[in-house]
């Protein structure tokens, strides 16, 4: 089996890296930071059996160019970048493996939620232009407050299981029945309206795929309760991002955490300055802990790759 990983992040784990190449003698590895494109994935997988990747695009175009590849094994946690059609399409395999970073990413959204109801990112800016508290009123407390979850996977029961000791009020809202789930962490299952109205900190936690690009319109971020601190540590496109900014500068936000946007690098994006949204640069699982978890899963992913289908999880 010839190996070739598009990803530098072996660079950070030579104990992982020395594993790979014992096991798959002569693997190829990346050290460039830069993503891959079209071309250069072309060119960097020719002749190779198996990919171990990140978030790069197997398009029609890459695909009907690299015959000899049999196998895609993923290390990132998202599989909106792939297309299953186009990988059977060329008879390519697929590894993905869902909940690998859900540790590292739930523990982030209980911090947002914290440093987004203190105002701790405001306070920050105030403290680096040369002044101390200035005229900006008061904090709260996470206890007592009531949040929504929305998507209940991998990373939404997490943070379920995070929150019990906070003394809030637990709301989901996902597809599936999670009564008993929502019965045995002392929370409650709602729909979507119902989540939207009540709760005071709403954290997403959805995949991103037909039914959740767009969910957040206009209209929908009407209908959520005035004063709600709003966190999206999922996916770009969710939101109407002209519609969150009005609603942050008009106070029907109070206040919002993003480290996901529509456009990533999101450096141009208006959003990223103003005063009561906090952003990083997607962030979300990068802790030692998940990448090694990630890296070890598209490792051991080449001996289980199996053919993706299309309205199979986590595809539509």
């Amino acid at each position: 089996m010839r190996v070739a990983v598009t990803i530098p992040y072996f660079d950070f784990f030579p104990h992982l890296k020395e594993e790979l190449a014992k096991m798959y003698p002569g693997t190829k590895f990346r050290n460039e930071r830069a993503r891959l494109t079209e071309d250069g994935i072309v060119e960097y997988l020719k002749g190779y059996d198996a990919a171990v990747i990140g978030i790069d695009w197997f398009t029609d175009k890459v695909l009907s160019q690299l015959p000899d590849l049999k196998i895609i094994s993923m290390c990132s946690a998202g599989v909106d970048h792939i297309d299953p059609d186009i990988l059977n399409r060329y008879g390519k395999k697929l590894w993905w493996q869902a909940g690998v970073n859900k540790v590292s990413v739930a523990e982030l959204a209980i911090c947002y939620m914290v440093l987004a109801i203190r105002r701790v990112h405001t306070l920050s800016s105030i403290l680096r232009a040369g002044e101390w508290k200035g005229p900006v009123g008061f904090g709260a407390d996470l206890r007592g407050k009531t949040v929504g979850i929305h998507g209940c996977g991998h990373i939404g029961k997490e943070v379920v299981k995070l929150l019990q000791p906070w003394g809030v009020k637990i709301l989901i809202s996902d597809r599936e029945d999670m009564r008993d789930f929502a019965k045995q962490w002392n929370a409650e299952q709602v729909s979507a309206e119902e989540m939207w109205a009540k709760s005071d900190v709403l954290t997403v936690h959805l995949s991103k795929n037909a039914s959740t690009i767009g969910l957040y319109t206009a209209d929908v971020q009407k209908k959520m309760k005035p004063g709600m601190f709003v966190i999206n540590i999922a996916r770009g496109q969710m939101f109407d991002e002209a519609a969150l900014a009005e609603n942050l500068k008009s106070g029907h936000f109070a206040g919002a955490a993003f480290d996901v946007f529509a456009v990533e690098p999101a450096n141009d994006n208006p959003l990223v300055h103003l005063p009561n949204m906090f952003a990083s640069p997607h962030i979300g699982a990068t802790t030692r802990e998940s990448w090694e978890n990630m890296l070890r899963s598209g490792m051991y992913g080449i001996e289980k790759a199996y053919r993706a289908e299309r309205g199979v999880y986590p595809f539509d």
